[in-house]
């Protein structure tokens, strides 16, 4: 991430005089794609004006913590970082110092790949600033392409949980269901679940839960125990996981009145347990 955001401010006309990176493939990025051989932490506090903080979540109290503590001026420049789940609590320590604390999370995966620095093109960023940086952290945005979104400090654990919920545990369903079909002999899953996927994203983007098929919504209780009867079997881990989903869903369902009471009944003793919470 850090590499391809870099770069997308350099197109923007920003010049990029240091990084830092921990591992071979982030020295090596660094070097394709923003031109600057690697740099001690410190050493690219010292350089910039404007410093983007891209690590891991559980990395990112630490290294804000030792950057205040390592004594490197930090008045007047901007530290940036693109953590999801925190707000600007976790920058209080250079905040103290007389850094200046922004929050810019890109909605988007990055895998490294050559085609990183076009996603950011179009993408959502969760925006959070104190009021006087929020017009600086609306321009930074926009010059790499994306589109603000406001966050507020309080809402960012919810904000990354939903994003999280949506995205990785999506890769792990897919990934899951391609295992499964191709245990049964589907040589290429991919071909088969992507125009249902497909089909099913642009519903729900466009529909919301009205936009929801499928065996939960349709009340065939007989299906869904079949289902989990087939996956304790095949899958027991992959089971559970079913059951709570089709659990949500048939709650949702209920909710949003495309479900009948009676149909939820016969869910609720496929699934055995309680959807009435």
């Amino acid at each position: 991430m850090g590499s391809a955001l870099g770069a997308a401010l350099a197109q923007a006309g920003h010049r990029i005089v240091a990084a830092s990176g921990v591992s071979d493939a982030s020295q090596r990025w660094a070097a394709e794609r923003l031109g600057v051989a690697p740099s001690p932490p410190d050493e690219v506090v010292a350089a910039g004006e404007l410093i983007l903080l891209t690590v891991p979540d559980d990395t990112l109290p630490d290294l804000v913590a030792g950057l205040a503590q390592a004594g490197v001026d930090l008045r007047g420049k901007l530290l940036v970082h693109t953590s999801g789940a925190y707000g600007l609590s976790v920058l209080e320590p250079a905040s103290r110092a007389g850094a200046l604390p922004l929050a810019l999370h890109p909605v988007m995966t990055f895998t490294g790949r050559d085609d990183d620095l076009n996603r950011i093109t179009g993408c959502s960023f969760g925006v959070t600033a104190p009021d006087p940086l929020r017009p600086i952290a609306e321009a930074l945005v926009i010059e790499m392409g994306g589109e603000p979104v406001w966050i507020a400090d309080t809402d960012r654990a919810l904000y990354h949980a939903a994003l999280a919920n949506a995205a990785n545990h999506m890769v792990t369903l897919i990934a899951e269901s391609s295992e499964l079909l191709q245990r049964i002999g589907v040589e290429h899953p991919g071909r088969m679940l992507g125009p249902l996927l497909g089909a099913a994203l642009d519903n729900v983007l466009r529909l919301g839960i009205s936009g929801l098929t499928g065996p939960v919504v349709r009340g065939d209780a007989g299906t869904v125990r079949r289902h989990v009867d087939a996956l304790i079997l095949a899958a027991p881990e992959a089971a559970d996981a079913y059951v709570a989903l089709a659990r949500l869903t048939a709650d949702r369902a209920l909710a949003a009145g495309l479900l009948k009471p009676e149909e939820a009944e016969r869910l609720l003793d496929a699934l055995g347990g309680n959807i009435w919470t």
